[in-house]
C-alpha cells in the first residue's frame, strides 16, 4: 500500500539538490537529484495536474455550460 505524503522539501547542495520526502507517519527518505531530474519531475507534475485540473476544481461540462449561459 502506498504511503501518504506528509511533506517534502528541496534544498540546493554543492553538487545538485537534496529532495527530502516525509510521509504522514514521520518516516523520511532523502534523494540526491540533478537539476535535470528535478526539471523532469516538475514537468511530469505539471502534465498530470493539467490533465486533472477540471476534476480537481470540481468542474464538469454541464456546470461549465450553466456558467456560460448566465
Amino acid at each position: 500500500m502506498a504511503k501518504v505524503l506528509g511533506q517534502f522539501t528541496i534544498t540546493q547542495e554543492a553538487d545538485g539538490y537534496l529532495l527530502h520526502v516525509e510521509d504522514e507517519d514521520g518516516d523520511t527518505v532523502e534523494y540526491s537529484a540533478t537539476y535535470e531530474q528535478l526539471d523532469l519531475i516538475s514537468e511530469a507534475i505539471e502534465e498530470q495536474l493539467d490533465l486533472d485540473e477540471e476534476e480537481a476544481l470540481g468542474l464538469d461540462e454541464d456546470e461549465d455550460e450553466a456558467v456560460d449561459d448566465e
